[in-house]
């Protein structure tokens, strides 16, 4: 029987946000809350545990805002900036929990984090002004204090990236192609949350075009599009999309019981 899972999209927006600085173009003017997209992550509750997908830049402000206080652990797609570079705002949730957080990952993502933030992965000083964090690799669908968790191998151009399932929610983010061996781990899915850069192709995501024959393919009851540039205003982009599909927004809720 599939577990409760509460859903919060901290960020759906792509590496430079929107608005983006500088620009003028109607996505960046717009007033319209639905277009100001912070960097893309996700916070879910289930089983009275919560998970945080991504640490992006724009980590302490999606905290305050959405009152994450407490996490559990974290899980990461990939180590591109957007996705990675707020880690050491975790320092707070080591503060709180007085002990290390653990954050799972692909290799390739948890080697990238010892190279760059090796200062955070030391036992703790006695003013915990850094974070204090536990890599463990994931590789296979394994269980975090009650909570079955599938890491799902994906393609994001030549970087090996993961996206993550909980119970009936799949976090499909920077991804050009989904391996045929990850297919199979999306049975049954719910929720789909789609990677969805620009209507341009693009070497290393997907275009509004191939997010909608995946989500086909995929055959969720909602897919909800994220990781989106300025180009691709709301409600314009929300008139283009087939039936099942949706363009995700900064704050919104999915409950699935």
């Amino acid at each position: 029987m599939s577990q409760a899972v509460d859903l919060v999209v901290l960020g759906c927006g792509s590496s430079s946000g929107s608005p983006v600085i500088g620009c003028d173009c109607p996505t960046c003017r717009s007033d319209d809350p639905r277009n100001r997209r912070r960097r893309a992550s996700l916070a879910v509750r289930c089983n009275g545990r919560t998970f945080l997908i991504d640490t992006g830049p724009d980590l302490r402000a999606q905290a305050l805002e959405h009152g994450i206080d407490w996490l559990d652990a974290v899980l990461y797609t990939h180590p591109h900036a957007d996705h990675l570079n707020g880690i050491d705002d975790l320092r707070a949730y080591c503060y709180r929990r007085k002990g290390a957080l653990t954050l799972y990952g692909n290799d390739f993502t948890l080697t990238n984090i010892r190279q760059r933030f090796g200062y955070a992965l030391h036992a703790p000083s006695t003013h915990w002004d850094k974070p204090v964090l536990t890599l463990i690799e994931a590789s296979a669908p394994f269980e975090h204090e009650g909570v079955r968790l599938t890491p799902l191998p994906l393609a994001h151009g030549a970087w090996p990236c993961l996206g993550w399932r909980i119970g009936d929610m799949a976090w499909l983010t920077d991804l050009s192609t989904i391996p045929e061996t990850t297919l199979p781990l999306l049975d049954g899915v719910r929720v789909v949350f789609l990677d969805c850069l620009r209507h341009t192709p693009y070497h290393s995501h997907l275009s509004v075009e191939e997010s909608f024959a995946w989500a086909r393919r995929i055959g969720a009851e909602r897919t909800v599009l994220i990781h989106m540039t300025h180009e691709l205003e709301y409600h314009t982009l929300q008139a283009l999309c087939p039936p099942g599909v949706e363009v995700g927004y900064d704050g919104m809720r999915i409950r699935l019981e």
